[in-house]
């Protein structure tokens, strides 16, 4: 089995390993080979209390090798988006939780915008024993898992393929959502900031969530908790835009205030 502390796997400088103790040094690689790692899955792991994790992921936090997230910590950059397979693996039992309990808000005979992410997929898994349903999705993933479902019309958006995921963006996708007005709009997210700011890492995905946002008469969020204060780089909108959000933990305290003023209700997995 490969040293998960060999030089060639390390992306910081190795004169700080120096500093760092075996675990730390882990727990860093880790978070550079996932993209995130929660504190409850790193006690577990390491078999050590929650507290000594935050411990070291402020340690790290503070020598800028990783940032710290409300329930853990994760890359630096608020410039790009983890690889998707590494998301499609990161809190997937969270997501499954969350996207059960999205399924069940929604009814059948109901109209939807389905947007990109590995929660909404989930949640498009979770809608297969709807019936009558008729979604129209720029998520070729979310086509793909739904398409064969009985008494269920699936549109594909058109647009630009993301490679990396299969996500449809550009004009040509928020054409085609700009012709429709559905009952929900099930959205997911990159960053949900303190203040209830909403951020997406590509502007050309902004677009068109902003479009089903527009056209949706209901609009259902669906965020674990590691989207809490996790930067991304492009502005998509306000928690106040948002009806319900869905989510597995309570919201960070810091975010109490922001909920006070709003009328998103939030319903915990």
């Amino acid at each position: 089995m490969p040293n998960p502390l060999a030089p060639s796997s390390l992306l910081y400088d190795q004169s700080l390993s120096q500093s760092l103790n075996l675990r730390q040094q882990e727990l860093l690689a880790g978070v550079q080979r996932d993209g995130f790692a929660s504190v409850e899955q790193l006690a577990a792991q390491y078999r050590v209390t929650q507290q000594t994790i935050r411990r070291d992921i402020n340690l790290l936090a503070d020598m800028n090798l990783l940032r710290r997230f409300h329930g853990g910590a994760g890359l630096t950059s608020s410039a790009e988006n983890m690889a998707y397979k590494a998301r499609q693996t990161l809190l997937s039992d969270e997501k499954r939780r969350i996207a059960t309990l999205v399924a069940q808000h929604i009814p059948d005979h109901a109209t939807l915008f389905i947007n990109l992410g590995t929660t909404t997929e989930e949640i498009a898994r979770a809608l297969s024993n709807h019936r009558h349903l008729r979604v129209i999705t720029n998520n070729m993933n979310v086509a793909s898992i739904m398409c064969n479902y009985q008494d269920i019309e699936v549109i594909v958006t058109g647009g630009v393929v993301r490679p990396r995921d299969g996500g449809l963006t550009g004009e040509a996708a928020v054409d085609v959502i700009n012709q429709f007005q559905v009952d929900f709009g099930i959205i997911g997210i990159s960053g949900i900031e303190m203040d209830g700011t909403l951020r997406e890492f590509d502007y050309r995905e902004v677009r068109v969530s902003e479009a089903i946002i527009k056209h949706s008469r209901t609009i259902f969020l669906a965020a674990d908790h590691s989207k809490f204060d996790r930067p991304a780089l492009v502005k998509l909108g306000h928690m106040s835009q948002i009806d319900m959000l869905f989510t597995d933990q309570s919201v960070p305290e810091q975010m109490l205030a922001t909920f006070e003023k709003i009328k998103t209700r939030v319903i915990i997995a």
